[in-house]
């Protein structure tokens, strides 16, 4: 029994409409699976936004903190040069004029004294 023509077109649109449904389906459960993947990416990059911006505001303090540690620091490596200076003018330029008499009479007195702990 040969088909007509209507019949081999009705049977060749059945099975593109088949081939297509079943296309159609698979495309629709991929995406269906995509969009669950894709919201727990979502979900997981909100997590990881929050923690981005705690850390954030940590690392602001810590920075704070070592400004005014800093400028702390500052104050006392000016504080410590001004002492300096006034010590280098005040004791040591003058006492250095004597460093020739010191130093031997110093000497004089270290040898006694390591001979006195011989005996």
């Amino acid at each position: 029994m040969p088909l007509t023509l209507n019949q081999v077109l009705l049977l060749v649109l059945t099975l593109a409409a088949v081939v297509v449904a079943v296309v159609l389906v698979r495309l629709f459960a991929q995406l269906r699976r995509t969009a669950a993947e894709a919201e727990k990416t979502l979900a997981e990059m909100r997590a990881l936004a929050q923690h981005l911006t705690e850390l954030d505001l940590v690392i602001k303090d810590k920075v704070e903190t070592l400004g005014t540690t800093l400028e702390a620091s500052k104050k006392a490596a000016v504080s410590i040069g001004q002492a300096s200076a006034l010590i280098t003018s005040n004791f040591v330029q003058p006492v250095s004029r004597y460093l020739p008499l010191i130093i031997p009479v110093v000497r004089f007195f270290i040898m006694r004294m390591k001979k006195k702990k011989e005996k």
